[in-house]
């Protein structure tokens, strides 16, 4: 964790005001009824801090608003620190092959769907729908996505059926020779641990990017990234071919969204 970051410094601020105060982090957690864990993993940087978190510790250790107004430096942070890496390996690729467990992968989230993950942050949903614009350049090329989700995803209610039907839809509508969208059945299989997408760069090279509970994480050591090369194609054995992920997609569509 780079000790410099704007998320790393806003929890020394948190720490220095606690201290100020004569509070432990147990005695903190007890006055503004947050976790000692999250107060932890925000004073050392691993978590970020929410508006109402700042205002909560604002209001018990009398900063003067101090902490909230610290937080002004995410409204110009389009990307986590951590994303940027990624970015540029995502916007290289020649070829991406993605698995997501959970949600709609970012490249193909619409708007309403992806405004309601990113819980309205303006800022962050814009740079999303930016990221998407690989899919549909000119020049160079648009990489080959080749995409598997869980089947679970479909039916998860991330926004109201009308934004759930227009997200399914979008799925459906993307798919082609160079973006596939392959869906993997209920039950037991390789891939319910976590989310990744792995970038092949030119030169035949591959980068991968894991999701974990904290942040993402770019992963380029070779055997790491073989082994998640190996996931994935495992994981692909066991999903619907093209044509009959499209048909579960419309039937969910319909039965579940409409």
């Amino acid at each position: 964790m780079d000790k410099y970051t704007p998320q790393a410094i806003w929890g020394r601020e948190l720490r220095h005001y606690r201290q100020v105060a004569g509070l432990t982090q147990a005695q903190l957690a007890q006055k503004i009824h947050f976790s000692e864990s999250l107060i932890s993993g925000v004073e050392t940087g691993q978590l970020p801090a929410s508006p109402d978190f700042a205002v909560a510790c604002d209001t018990t250790l009398s900063t003067g608003g101090a902490l909230h107004r610290l937080l002004d430096w995410r409204k110009a942070q389009r990307f986590p620190y951590w994303f940027g890496r990624w970015r540029d390996k995502e916007a290289e690729a020649l070829v991406l092959r993605a698995y997501e467990p959970l949600l709609i992968p970012g490249l193909l989230q619409t708007e309403a769907y992806a405004r309601v993950v990113l819980r309205g942050d303006e800022v962050a949903v814009a740079a999303r729908l930016e990221r998407q614009a690989i899919l549909t350049r000119a020049d160079p090329e648009p990489p080959i996505l080749r995409c598997i989700i869980d089947e679970g995803v479909l039916y998860r209610p991330i926004c109201d059926s009308e934004g759930m039907r227009e997200q399914l839809e979008h799925l459906v509508a993307m798919v082609g020779p160079r973006l596939s969208v392959q869906v993997i059945p209920h039950g037991m299989h390789a891939g319910l641990l976590s989310g990744f997408i792995i970038a092949t760069l030119e030169g035949g090279v591959d980068v991968a990017y894991v999701d974990t509970a904290i942040r993402g994480m770019v992963v380029s050591d070779h055997d790491e990234v073989t082994v998640t090369v190996q996931r994935f194609e495992a994981i692909r054995t066991e999903a619907l071919p093209q044509g009959m992920s499209s048909d579960l997609i419309k039937r969910v569509m319909v039965e579940k969204w409409t």
